[in-house]
């Protein structure tokens, strides 16, 4: 991956599908001289990746993509969330500053130093979250213009004990967790979700994690933009801390597209741009 070549990829769906699936926090690429900037040691890295990369989640939206009778877009990160994390508010406005996981994280999930003191984010904010952050805005607004309204659902994972990263790690831990906004997430939506991933031992509502994507342009003012974040246990589909995946991993993308055709039934009707 060079300069040139985007940190992310817009996998296209069906083109009247008002679905994007959001895949932050799947991958482990670590750019060379991004890397020189981290204090671990490689042993040290390669553990830390696996504790915070929500591993396999691009396959799960992947399996989605393919079964859902109306194919969702995808809109896949393909950096580590060590380089930025582009979930983050970039300014005072994260709460995760407090535990040095800004927009461009500072500590490890153990709290233990992940750069040097003093280390100035913007470049990586500059190089890698502003762009990710404006094509995330122009897919929904694409999204937007042709289905006339978006359904982002933000795919991601979360360990079965607690990290001491974690603001809110004292809550309940249930197979899957939905996190919902009070603007963005309709109870439909969140009703649908109940339902799709039902047969998984139990499904719990904003904890550990709490809220959803949408980018800023969106967030609090479209309606249009519907949301929700799916937090999938590892326990379910994988060998923790970052092995390989299971048949779980299988189980749980069916499960996705079925959500997907719940909130975007083949052959619903497409607007003009």
């Amino acid at each position: 991956m060079t300069d040139t070549t985007p940190s992310f990829r817009l996998l296209p769906g069906a083109p009247d599908s008002p679905v994007l699936l959001h895949v932050p926090h799947s991958s482990r690429e670590i750019p060379p001289d991004v890397r020189a900037g981290i204090l671990l040691g490689d042993e040290e890295l390669a553990l830390e990746l696996d504790r915070i990369t929500d591993s396999h989640t691009a396959g799960i939206a992947a399996v989605a993509a393919a079964a859902a009778g109306t194919a969702p877009w995808r809109f896949v990160n393909g950096l580590s969330r060590l380089v930025v994390d582009p979930e983050r508010f970039p300014d005072e406005r994260e709460e995760m500053l407090s535990v040095g996981m800004g927009a461009v994280y500072t500590r490890t999930t153990h709290r233990a130093p992940l750069r040097p003191a003093g280390f100035d984010p913007e470049p990586l904010i500059d190089r890698y979250f502003a762009p990710y952050a404006r094509a995330m805005t122009e897919a929904v607004a694409e999204r937007l213009a042709v289905a006339g309204r978006v359904v982002v659902i933000d795919v991601h994972s979360y360990p079965t004990g607690p990290l001491p990263y974690e603001l809110h790690g004292d809550g309940p831990r249930p197979p899957v967790c939905l996190g919902t906004d009070a603007f963005h997430t309709p109870p439909a939506l969140l009703d649908a979700a109940r339902q799709a991933f039902g047969g998984f031992g139990g499904v719990g509502t904003d904890s550990p994690f709490a809220g959803t994507y949408v980018p800023l342009e969106f967030h609090g003012r479209d309606p249009r933009v519907s949301a929700l974040m799916v937090e999938i246990r590892r326990d379910l589909y994988m060998s923790e801390p970052g092995g390989p995946a299971n048949p779980g991993a299988e189980a749980l993308g069916a499960a996705l597209a079925a959500l997907v055709d719940a909130v975007a039934p083949a052959g619903e009707p497409v607007r003009s741009a």
